[in-house]
């Protein structure tokens, strides 16, 4: 199994009025946005995900916990399947969730496939927790519009986070197995990206992609494949 704990407590009942449905006051309560991320020193190295959701009129629920040695991407999918897992707990129906890592939210939305092993079962808890809600909406945000998601991902590699309160205490699970791509199918998913990128500048014009986005999404692609990792 991947590096998050596989026990989903049940969801927290709706509760409804006399017509069947939800209150307009509680479809309100059960809409959350989260912001996630995930961080690896080494790639793979010392890896941790965060997580905060926010609720209206509600104290901010933040978690973030190590997950042994991973890559990035890994930590990543981490992330959102800690997210799902703790919106469900809570009785969010409806959710919107900000990543800044492009490729996964790319992968989750179904614009591109799901190659690495590793990534794949993630991707399957991912998918199958995402059932349980009405709505389930994955937006890419850059990196500085994910701050305390990345603060408390650093916190954690820092070892400066203390455990109780709203965040979770750190962890250290067996670290995942690392099973790279071939170099065809990277060399494939890479020029599918830049091929995607020559036709939204064809179609839009330059404004459609930043160079910065691109190479974010070929760096994950690389990375994904494990192209990126250090000889021993």
């Amino acid at each position: 199994k991947g590096p998050i704990p596989q026990a989903v407590r049940p969801l927290l009942a709706r509760r409804a009025n006399n017509t069947g449905t939800a209150s307009p006051f509680e479809s309100v309560m059960s809409t959350a946005t989260v912001h996630i991320d995930g961080a690896s020193r080494g790639n793979p190295g010392a890896a941790a995900y965060a997580l905060v959701i926010e609720r209206p009129g509600l104290p901010d629920v933040e978690q973030a916990e190590a997950i042994g040695k991973a890559t990035n991407n890994v930590a990543e999918y981490s992330a959102l399947v800690a997210a799902l897992e703790r919106a469900a707990e809570l009785g969010i129906r409806s959710l919107t969730v900000f990543s800044d890592s492009e490729l996964m939210v790319k992968q989750m939305n179904g614009e591109y496939r799901v190659k690495n092993a590793d990534l794949q079962e993630l991707y399957k808890e991912a998918v199958e927790l995402r059932k349980r809600f009405d709505s389930v909406v994955l937006k890419h945000v850059r990196r500085e519009q994910n701050k305390r998601a990345d603060e408390l991902c650093n916190l954690v590699l820092d070892g400066k986070l203390s455990p109780g309160g709203a965040t979770a205490a750190v962890a250290e699970p067996k670290p995942p197995a690392v099973s790279p791509l071939s170099a065809a199918t990277v060399r494939e998913d890479a020029v599918e990206c830049l091929r995607a990128a020559a036709s939204a500048w064809a179609s839009k014009g330059l404004a459609a992609v930043s160079p910065e986005q691109v190479w974010d999404q070929l760096w994950s692609i690389l990375e994904d494949g494990g192209a990126l990792r250090k000889k021993k």
